[in-house]
């Protein structure tokens, strides 16, 4: 049997509140898809810590929360590069290829005033910006919904720009 005897440790990674609900009936650590289920974030992880039931595995509950990471030396710099990941969306929206595409000046010839509310909804929980803003940013949603460990998604184009952001984050750890 594959992995048989390994003892790795076992997670509910979840976007709803019936995730949420089970990783705290089973006792698991719970990961929230924040990256792209944005909505129920602050319910789901109420929920989880609410209804959490003691296990072998865990004792008291565990939250890592998936969010998008746009962040560079410079605002300017973060708003440009993070339209990568709004095409990426707005491609999803549309059922076409997620590929990421380069950044663009601007989205306003791309979307539809609907569409980019969506892409701005599905990307709501976004760190983007600066390396303060972005600390000020995580720092606050860590002390708002209680969370022990952040995950992040970094869907930028070009893989220098997201081995910087990577590096930038890195700069901001206590």
């Amino acid at each position: 049997m594959p992995g048989a005897g390994t003892q790795v440790p076992i997670w509910l990674l979840g976007s709803s509140l019936y995730s949420a609900q089970l990783a705290a009936q089973r006792g698991l650590p719970y990961a929230f898809a924040g990256h792209f289920a944005p909505r129920l974030v602050r319910e789901a992880i109420h929920l989880y810590k609410t209804l959490f039931q003691p296990s072998e595995t865990l004792a008291e509950p565990y939250v890592i929360l998936g969010l998008p990471l746009v962040i560079a030396e410079t605002e300017e710099r973060a708003h440009f590069i993070a339209t990568c990941s709004l095409q990426r969306i707005l491609a999803l929206f549309r059922n076409q290829p997620l590929w990421l595409r380069p950044p663009v000046e601007s989205m306003d010839e791309l979307w539809t005033p609907q569409e980019e509310a969506g892409v701005k909804e599905f990307l709501a929980l976004a760190a983007l910006g600066t390396p303060p803003q972005v600390k000020a940013y995580l720092e606050s949603l860590a002390t708002e919904l209680k969370v022990d460990e952040f995950m992040f998604t970094n869907d930028l184009y070009d893989p220098n720009e997201r081995i910087r952001a990577l590096e930038l984050l890195m700069s901001i750890k206590n």
